[in-house]
């Protein structure tokens, strides 16, 4: 069974980032994924997913040719 939740580690892991900017995107981000139990960070798998895919493409225009 796949873990609910990730800690900052596998959350590194998951995306390719470093630990740096892993607790920047967990802790400064307006998301939906990001859990505190006490002073730990989490980030719950099944709403990072979600949110990976929602923010996917956004950034990139890409031009018709034709």
């Amino acid at each position: 069974m796949d873990k609910a939740l990730l800690n900052v580690k596998e959350f590194c892991l998951y995306l390719g980032i470093g630990e740096t900017k892993a607790r920047e995107i967990l802790t400064k981000t307006n998301n939906n994924f990001t859990v505190r139990i006490g002073n730990r960070l989490y980030a719950n798998k099944m709403q990072l997913d979600k949110w990976l895919l929602n923010i996917s493409g956004n950034q990139i225009n890409k031009k018709r040719r034709g």
